[in-house]
């Protein structure tokens, strides 16, 4: 079971990223706000949900949440920056974009740089541990794989609707193949 808050009585943004190790598309990065009461035993690290489960879990985490937002960082962001920076960039703009201002942020992994003035803590593996980050992570692949389902219509030799953009043996075919679209990070060295 997860947990709820870190800081219990505190708002507490959740925060995560999908699609940092994919070699095309953008980086999604999504901030939650969960209620107090919010009570919901499947939610998990998006990784250890199928792909049926997430899309279930998504419409109850964005009507039962305070507030919710996820941000797209295109890939010539990421290539200028790099992805760490985009990730955090990404994650910055969810926070801006949610309606109420957190107390606490909560973050996936062990790297951010301070928002504003409003303290946060980052959690190795907490989308398998607070259930804001879980809602986020969800949120952000869910959001993610949708976007590059509509963007394999334009791009079918690559299979993104399959591999969602990550370096699968196919996917590494196809650019072999075919070369670089738009959509792809020519930064990144698996290219």
């Amino acid at each position: 079971m997860l947990e709820q808050f870190m800081y219990e009585g505190l708002i507490e943004a959740g925060c995560d990223e999908a699609g940092r190790g994919c070699l095309c598309g953008p980086v999604a990065c999504a901030a939650v706000i969960l209620p107090p009461d919010f009570e919901c035993e499947e939610l998990n690290d998006s990784k250890q949900l199928s792909e049926k489960k997430r899309e279930k879990l998504r419409p109850i985490i964005e009507e039962k949440a305070i507030a919710w937002a996820v941000v797209m960082v295109e890939p010539e962001e990421i290539d200028r920056i790099n992805i760490l920076n985009a990730s955090i960039e990404g994650m910055h703009r969810a926070l801006a974009n949610l309606s109420v201002c957190p107390q606490h942020i909560l973050v996936d992994g062990n790297k951010f740089r301070p928002f504003g003035d409003i303290p946060h803590t980052t959690v190795v593996k907490g989308d398998g541990k607070y259930m804001s980050i879980a809602a986020a992570s969800i949120l952000a692949k869910t959001h993610r794989d949708e976007l590059m389902s509509k963007l394999a219509n334009q791009y079918p030799e690559y299979k993104w609707e399959i591999n969602k953009g990550y370096p699968t043996k196919s996917h590494r075919e196809a650019i072999s193949r075919y070369g670089l679209t738009p959509c792809h990070r020519k930064t990144f060295k698996s290219i």
